[in-house]
Formats: C-alpha cells, structure tokens, sequence
C-alpha cells in the first residue's frame, strides 16, 4: 500500500524566500563549507555534521532513513542571497498514527535570525497538515537550546514538558530533551495565520 514517503515520491517547496528540496548524495558539495567552517553549529545536536566525514555520514544516514520511510530530509536554498543555507527533515515518521517530528533543522550563521526559518516552517507546516493528513507535528531540542526553542515557540508551538536524560550526548552524559508541539486543529484555528504573518518579505 502506498504512502506518502514512499521513494518515488519527491516533495519540493518553494515560496518568494526559500526553496526546500529533497536532500541527494550530492548536495555535500553545498554544505561542506559550514561542515569545515561552522562546527559549532552542532553544539546542541546527538548528531554532527561537522567536517568531511561528518558531513559524509550525516547525509548518508538521512537518505538511509528515507528510504525506509521514517524520515524526508530537505536542503534549503535561500533566494535572498541565492545561496544553500542548511537542512531540515521530517523524522519519525508514523503513518498510521498521522504523526511526525520536525527536526534537525540547522542553518549557516549568516542565515540564522534572518527570517528565513519562519518561512521553511511555514511550508513544511502546511505540507504536513494540508497535504500528508497529520494531526500532529511534533518538535524536540536539547532543552539548554534557548536560540532553538524561542523560534519554536515563535512559530507557535506548545510547550508540552520534558523527557529527561533521554539522549546520550556525543562527549559523554545525557541530555534532557524539551518536547514541544504544534496539532492540526491548531494550524488551522490561527497557528497558520499568525507564522504567515510574521513572514518576511524580499
């Protein structure tokens, strides 16, 4: 039976901002220069990208995570400045239950609080709800992510609580990880209109 992540099928975004494409083997090319220059980018991620192999690795595991279908990586291209800004992914995908994460979600550090997030948002927000039938959306950060959670609930997401020491940190420990979320009939009764107004214009 078909579904909405099966391999064949390509989603591409795009508005008068951003483009968000599906990610391929090749885009390394595109994001190479923050995995060289901007380590520091995945300071508060279980997973890096930093340097040729992490970079390597980083791409090679979301398309093997595509293909059985529990997530969708993107790469997004920022029309302002005509340059690749980052990535993003649907993960944890549940079909059935009509449920998903939106996470992973890293820009270089000339495109961060430049408006650019609101607008990747926006679009994946509105593909997961109005097209792939979710009832929810679901977002996750290490919870002394200040910079990551003020832009989920800038979106609009509700703060649902905390999972507590639930992810091993790469130097050792355990992080706690803060849970947040954003429902369908939320997006539909006003989360929608208030991230579409906050877009920025070109």
């Amino acid at each position: 039976m078909a579904t909405p992540f099966d391999q064949h099928i390509q989603y591409t975004l795009e508005d008068d901002r951003v483009v968000l494409r599906p990610l391929t083997i090749t885009d390394d090319e595109f994001l190479l220069p923050f995995a060289l220059n901007e380590p520091e980018t995945w300071q508060y991620s279980h997973l890096s990208a930093a340097g040729v192999d992490g970079l390597s690795n980083y791409i090679s595991t979301a398309l093997k995570a595509r293909a059985t279908g529990t997530e969708y990586p993107f790469i997004v291209y920022d029309k302002q400045t005509n340059k690749y800004a980052g990535s993003t992914r649907f993960y944890d995908i549940q079909v059935q239950s009509h449920t998903l994460q939106l996470g992973y979600t890293w820009y270089g550090k000339d495109f961060r609080g430049t408006g650019l997030n609101k607008h990747c948002k926006f679009l994946l927000l509105q593909l997961a709800f109005e097209e792939l039938g979710m009832e929810r959306v679901e977002f996750r950060a290490d919870a002394r992510n200040e910079r990551s959670i003020a832009a989920m609930k800038s979106i609009g997401c509700t703060v649902e609580g905390i999972l507590r020491q639930n992810v091993p940190l790469r130097d050792g420990g355990r992080r706690d990880s803060i849970i947040l979320s954003i429902l369908k009939s939320e997006w539909k009764d006003g989360v929608k209109e208030r991230l579409k107004g906050k877009l920025s214009p070109l």
